[in-house]
């Protein structure tokens, strides 16, 4: 029997991409009766849905940042098959920040992966992406152009060190989002021997403490909101994005800028945001992974979720496969 074509049982509505034969939505905008989400960031994750399956890190996470707790919830481990109506579920490791997934979904024969949002990158706070071999990969494409070529997280780190080196008297501010950056940025301090107490916006600390929650150790952290002027000198605070160009970070004693993205390949992002010290820092797939996940997947067929996606659909064609723009609206890094 001839299978059928995807269009026919995975369809964007309202509320987003839907799976007729489970009845269930992939990160919804909202009130849906059933959801799998594939991760904790507020443009994937929304409150009002009456079911919701997830890792219990990401439930933890909606729970705490969201106020989006549902009786319904349901926590998957990776690798458990879970019925859901006639299709079955499977989370994966997306690597994307602690508890993101990629979902499987099994129907007739046929494979589908969304990926949610993901990178391949080493990060010593999440379980590492999982290839999954499939028909049809739905992925992101927050950095999917040629110019976005990451790099080593580390040596961006090591950036910052030279900077605290060089600059002892300065606060060093450092913008990171608080789910997932922030928690890498600390650990890669802490790999590069960096043991002297962190300082942490007060956006941050529910976080970070979630992380410590779950086994993932980020050694001293200090609060920056009491603490005085001068205790801060010579130190690293990590703070919102936002928090690093108002009146928050010009309390700090002569703050160095730095902001922790992927946007800062882009320099003139950075110049125009005021960023002293941009750190090439993403936890997204830069355009070489975004391009060898496709190959290495082996799916015939392509559609892309959010981002960037005339380069990648390009590309996506000159390889022989199928590719299609999903009109999915709402989704994009929030380091912005």
């Amino acid at each position: 029997m001839k299978p059928e074509r995807f269009e026919t049982w995975l369809t964007v509505d309202r509320k987003g991409l839907y799976c007729r034969p489970g009845g269930f939505h992939i990160d919804p905008y909202g009130g849906a009766k059933r959801a799998v989400v594939t991760h904790g960031h507020s443009d994937h994750a929304r409150p009002g849905h009456a079911h919701v399956l997830a890792t219990r890190q990401t439930l933890a996470f909606m729970t705490t940042r969201l106020g989006a707790a549902t009786k319904g919830s349901q926590a998957a481990a990776y690798g458990e098959k879970i019925s859901i109506g006639d299709a079955t579920v499977t989370l994966f490791p997306a690597g994307h920040v602690l508890g993101s997934a990629q979902v499987l979904i099994e129907w007739k024969g046929a494979r589908v992966v969304v990926s949610g949002d993901y990178k391949r990158s080493a990060d010593l706070t999440c379980p590492a992406f999982e290839l999954v071999p499939c028909d049809l990969f739905i992925t992101e494409a927050t950095f999917a152009l040629p110019v976005f070529q990451h790099g080593d997280a580390r040596e961006e780190v090591a950036k910052l060190l030279r900077s605290h080196g060089q600059f002892p008297e300065r606060a060093h501010v450092v913008g990171a989002y608080g789910l997932g950056k922030s928690q890498r940025v600390i650990a890669l301090l802490r790999e590069a021997g960096y043991e002297r107490p962190i300082y942490l916006h007060g956006a941050l600390a529910e976080c970070c403490a979630l992380y410590e929650s779950f086994g993932v150790r980020l050694g001293p952290l200090k609060s920056a909101t009491g603490a005085k002027r001068e205790e801060m000198r010579g130190e690293i605070v990590l703070a919102p994005p936002s928090a690093i160009a108002d009146r928050w970070s010009r309390r700090l004693p002569d703050p160095v800028t730095a902001f922790a993205s992927g946007w800062m390949r882009v320099r003139a992002r950075a110049r125009q945001q005021g960023v002293e010290l941009p750190l090439v820092i993403s936890d997204h797939a830069d355009w070489g992974e975004l391009t060898e996940t496709i190959a290495e997947t082996g799916a015939e067929e392509i559609w892309v979720t959010h981002g960037r996606e005339d380069a990648l659909l390009h590309h996506i064609q000159t390889t022989g496969r199928k590719g299609r723009a999903l009109a999915l609206v709402g989704r994009e890094d929030e380091d912005q």
